[in-house]
């Protein structure tokens, strides 16, 4: 077999695993929105057999052998070539898959699994003890999973090489370090400034029904193809993509707060907005995958923060929004409304957090992460160990572990080492927003007085959609802004919007 019949065997076995692997991806999106809770027993053992099909078709010892009849050739000579960063790709998700025991998968999906199912009734009943014992098999699979792949320093490096490839602790260790050093006294200044937000403007009646249909009406009018994909309810937002032609995002309501659904579907939109744009062609094959989950969160709070948290969104958008809720913003005006959905103010819910606090919330997760999986901290004192650094962070004593170490459902599904992702998404967004801003000038912010969102996801769909994982994500940032990544663009961001609208800084 010649390089390029292997080359053309690894395509089809590559494509072939990625339907399978969407299949277990409208599983999982079914148990999160409609699945019955009874069925939870019964999804375990379906996305166990799944995990299994795809462990197994991933670590065939014949992809192997396809791979080392490409690797050196002509072929890959060119390491940005489709054909050069597919096998890269393959070559790494190969080699990590083949230390990853069978049996470790399978458990790993069967627990998780039932695990969510737990998460979401003891965040309702407030009930930490009954989630305990799943977290314990949780973190303990996650360490064996390390131990398998192999690590270097500590074993957290082993698992957010998954999300982001080539991120190390030491790495994010002196990154957070300066962000909350930079962050903690910008927020200590701007809640003790005179001038401050009327947020009550926010909290009153919006019906759930007009409350969707304005989300769908913005989310449509920024790029997300509704021919292509749903928005439905769920306890945790998420956006899944199947594939071409299917991605679901979902939000959850709340009839007295208006940012919650609303910003939170802007923030699935735009992960939706990656997923629909990522060439068809190459579905199936790291082509037409995502970068890294870094780059992925910079497209959510990009569309989000800067783009949808900005003035020029909002004089095309509060006229509409006064339309729909006409008895909620008829004594508002524009500059209160935008004030209130700026407002800086610490507070307890991570996905409810603003711009300017939210990254102290990653941190915290980020030092629980590794001291649960370092075995420093055991799972039943993880309550206590949440509520003390958040009070030293935030200044805020926890009232409960529901609006504590019970408010997100990456735990619960294994996600350990996914939320330093956040962060450097909240970082890839502003300096490639700062990028954008360098090339188009005024024009950008007219076009979103006008409402039309084309020429931001125009230059988006060129400089980060179409390559998928041809680079990783430092040279897609480098090729894309023209520098390597940096927190200044963030901080400046910062700095400037939240200096003008409370007049520090």
């Amino acid at each position: 077999m010649t390089a390029a019949e292997s080359y053309s065997e690894l395509l089809r076995r590559s494509k072939a695993l990625g339907v399978l692997n969407s299949c277990a991806a409208a599983l999982g999106w079914d148990h999160q929105t409609y699945m019955p809770a009874k069925g939870a027993a019964l999804r375990g053992e379906q996305m166990a057999l799944l995990a299994a099909l795809s462990h197994q078709k991933l670590t065939d010892p014949k992809n192997g052998e396809l791979l080392a009849a490409v690797e050196g050739t002509d072929l890959v000579t060119d390491p940005e070539s489709d054909a050069g960063a597919n096998v890269r790709e393959w070559r790494r998700g190969y080699d990590r898959a083949t230390k990853i025991p069978q049996a470790l998968v399978e458990e790993l999906a069967r627990v998780t699994t039932q695990a969510q199912q737990v998460w979401e009734q003891a965040k309702k009943k407030n009930d930490y003890a009954s989630f305990r014992p799943l977290l314990e098999q949780v973190v303990k699979l996650k360490r064996d999973e390390a131990a398998a792949v192999g690590f270097n320093d500590h074993p957290y490096n082993a698992l957010i090489e998954e999300y982001e490839p080539g991120t190390t602790v030491a790495e994010l260790k002196v990154l957070f370090a300066g962000l909350t050093a930079e962050l903690a006294p910008l927020v200590k200044k701007i809640v003790a400034a005179p001038k401050q937000p009327d947020k009550g403007v926010l909290e009153r009646d919006f019906p759930i029904d007009r409350q969707k249909m304005f989300a769908e009406a913005a989310a449509a009018a920024i790029g997300f193809d509704f021919a292509g994909g749903r928005l439905d309810t769920t306890a945790h937002p998420f956006c899944s993509g199947f594939g071409p032609g299917d991605c679901r995002i979902t939000t959850r309501y709340n009839p007295k707060f208006f940012n919650e659904a609303f910003f939170g579907v802007l923030h699935e939109t735009g992960h939706a907005m990656y997923e629909q744009n990522l060439p068809a062609k190459h579905f199936g094959t790291p082509l037409g995958v995502a970068c890294s989950f870094g780059i992925h969160e910079s497209q959510s709070r990009l569309w989000e923060n800067q783009v949808g948290r900005g003035r020029p969104f909002w004089e095309h958008f509060f006229p509409r929004l006064k339309q729909t809720f006409p008895a909620a913003f008829a004594d508002v005006a524009p500059e209160s409304f935008y004030f209130a959905v700026n407002e800086v103010k610490p507070s307890l819910i991570r996905v409810e957090a603003d711009e300017a606090t939210y990254n102290l919330h990653i941190a915290l997760r980020f030092e629980l992460e590794l001291a649960l999986l370092s075995g420093d901290l055991k799972p039943a004192d993880l309550p206590g160990a949440w509520n003390d650094r958040f009070e030293a962070l935030f200044g805020l004593r926890v009232p409960d572990d529901a609006r504590g170490c019970l408010q997100d459902i990456h735990w619960s599904f294994g996600g350990i080492g996914y939320f330093p992702t956040y962060t450097l998404g909240n970082l890839y967004a502003a300096q490639l927003m700062d990028a954008v801003r360098r090339e188009f000038g005024p024009a950008l912010d007219d076009d979103f007085r006008r409402g039309d969102f084309s020429r931001l996801k125009g230059w988006l769909n060129q400089n980060v959609y179409a390559h998928g994982q041809r680079f990783r994500a430092g040279e897609l940032c480098r090729r894309a802004t023209g520098a390597p990544l940096s927190p200044k663009p963030f901080l400046s961001y910062l700095n400037e919007k939240f200096g003008a609208l409370y007049g520090v800084c």
